[in-house]
């Protein structure tokens, strides 16, 4: 893959490549829904993601390409005349972050030819925009030596997604596309920012990845208003306890305030996002403890919340995750990501992922009337350069 770009980005733009670049996708373990009420996520960095070959220009023109969108032709972005603008559609992302840095003051001397493609599925809720959101950053650093950090690009992502694109995401996904390290987790407190990474040891198990094939666009979809539903929530709550975030809130804490939530939907907004807190910060101990069943268990846990409270998982991933769990080999499945369709990850034995897949396969087909994919999820390293050209 990594030949055939470099060969067609000279086919595209004319001029040889300068550099390689590769950023990941995600997968979150456990911790849905948390990052944007300050609670602790459970996310890994995986070997799918976004490849870019580059090369400067002597203008101040943007010139971006991607083999995902081929339809959409050479896309140019003047780096003086930066906006939103819906036709140019995932290049919308790339502009966001150029925007972003030269509002902080950092200088981009020259533009770019950037030829992009990803082996991400689009819409699968694996984290395509973040992963292009940091990638972009990675490249401006890289190619302009740019002084800022690692944790400062992820911050200027998320800005970019939120006010720039506007989706109201939490930082979870650019964090750990960021900040990925291959065969570990990280245990992420949103609220803080402080992480640990945890080697993530299945045994004789895998994390297999179940796409539903349902493609859903993120800012078109309730996520922002289950945002909006938590902090409407969490400002009840404020009135009668001193807390910054939902998630601030323990168990019996939260028993003893909800009842200032006049809301049911939003109590149930708030109780998942309380719950599921709880629930990430066990399921990093039961991983220490090398206790796979317990956080099997947990994740099973998790996905009846975001089902039952958050109501964010919807026929598609409801039928997959439920197939899942009725199959011998599965330690533990739920979806992950926003929900509204996208994926759902299991942790499966080894020995059963052969026939797990045949049987989730002919039963979701039979009940949604289309196939779902599966992917072996291997964990791998965060955004950077791999080779100069």
């Amino acid at each position: 893959m990594k030949k055939r770009l470099i060969k067609e980005f000279t086919d595209i733009f004319e001029v040889p490549g300068e550099a390689l670049f590769f950023s990941p996708g995600r997968v979150n373990l456990i911790g849905e829904h948390t990052d944007y009420n300050g609670g602790m996520v459970f996310p890994c960095a995986i070997t799918f993601g976004t490849y870019a070959v580059v090369s400067k220009r002597t203008d101040s023109c943007m010139r971006l390409f991607s083999n995902n969108f081929k339809e959409k032709g050479i896309i140019d972005v003047a780096l003086q005349t930066l906006h939103y603008d819906k036709k140019d559609d995932w290049a919308n992302y790339v502009k966001g972050v150029l925007y972003f840095l030269q509002q902080e003051g950092f200088e981009i001397p020259c533009g770019l030819n950037i030829l992009i493609e990803g082996n991400i599925p689009n819409g699968a809720g694996l984290s395509s925009s973040a992963s292009l959101e940091v990638l972009t950053g990675t490249i401006l650093k890289e190619t302009f030596q740019l002084p800022i950090s690692k944790l400062d690009i992820i911050k200027l992502s998320q800005k970019a997604e939120n006010q720039f694109v506007g989706m109201n995401c939490g930082i979870m996904d650019q964090f750990i596309i960021g900040m990925g390290k291959k065969d570990h987790a990280i245990a992420l407190d949103t609220g803080t920012l402080e992480y640990t990474y945890a080697p993530v040891q299945l045994k004789q198990a895998s994390i297999i990845i179940m796409n539903t094939n349902k493609q859903r666009g993120l800012t078109d979809s309730k996520y922002n208003e289950r945002r909006a539903e938590c902090e409407h929530a969490l400002s009840q709550i404020q009135t009668v306890v001193k807390i910054k975030n939902l998630c601030d809130l323990k168990e019996t804490e939260f028993e003893k305030v909800q009842h200032v939530i006049t809301s049911p939907v939003e109590r149930k907004r708030a109780r998942h996002a309380v719950l599921e807190n709880i629930r990430v910060k066990k399921a990093i101990a039961a991983l220490e403890k090398n206790d796979i069943e317990e956080f099997g268990a947990l994740m099973n846990a998790s996905h009846i919340s975001l089902r039952d409270d958050y109501e964010v998982t919807g026929i598609e991933l409801d039928t997959l995750v439920e197939s899942a769990w009725n199959q011998s080999g599965t330690i533990g499945a739920r979806m992950t990501g926003a929900g509204f369709g996208g994926c759902a990850i299991a942790i499966v034995r080894n020995d059963d992922i052969e026939d797990f897949t045949a049987a989730v396969r002919r039963e979701y087909t039979q009940a949604i009337g289309y196939e779902p994919d599966f992917y072996i999820a291997s964990i791998g390293d965060g955004a950077g350069k791999l080779a100069e050209l």
